[in-house]
């Protein structure tokens, strides 16, 4: 059985990429008060537009859901940037995904003022900054290996 070997530090990578997961359980947990409150019963993913005008708490639920769904579609590259990033950078990599989670509270909580355009903190939009150091990093970890593994170190073919 093969042997994976992780860099010292490797466990504060571990420990971001678990925080998500309380993320995510923290914005379920919003959606479905605002979900029991707006009476928007299962399987309907959002409140009609006539529920939402009607009912602040089904606006808010919409918000909610969105905010929420919106995470679930920039995961797979949080996990995946992260898990790359580790390998040579662990601190790095823990800090970028634990400022994406810390953004993404502030972006939930501003969503669902019922304001969507209170989404866009400043905790928010700072996040993309280490985002696109992590991706890049990731997108140079890879390169070097993908070199490494054609033997192109010499710079030929």
């Amino acid at each position: 059985m093969p042997t994976i070997i992780l860099p010292e530090g490797y466990s504060y990578v571990c420990a971001a990429l678990l925080s998500t997961v309380f993320v995510l359980f923290g914005q379920g947990t919003v959606v479905s008060r605002y979900r029991k409150r707006s009476g928007i019963e299962y399987p309907q993913m959002y409140a009609e537009r006539s529920q939402a005008n009607t009912s602040k708490d089904a606006h808010i639920f919409n918000c909610a859901q969105r905010a929420h769904q919106n995470t679930l579609e920039n995961i797979p590259l949080i996990y995946l940037t992260t898990i790359i990033t580790g390998f040579e950078f662990p601190i790095f990599a823990a800090l970028t995904c634990a400022s994406w989670c810390i953004a993404r509270i502030s972006y939930t909580r501003g969503y669902i003022t019922g304001d969507p355009s209170e989404r866009a903190t400043t905790l928010y939009k700072l996040s993309f900054i280490p985002l696109l150091g992590s991706l890049l990093v990731s997108v140079y970890i890879t390169g070097k290996c993908m070199i490494s593994e054609f033997g192109l170190t010499n710079g030929t073919f």
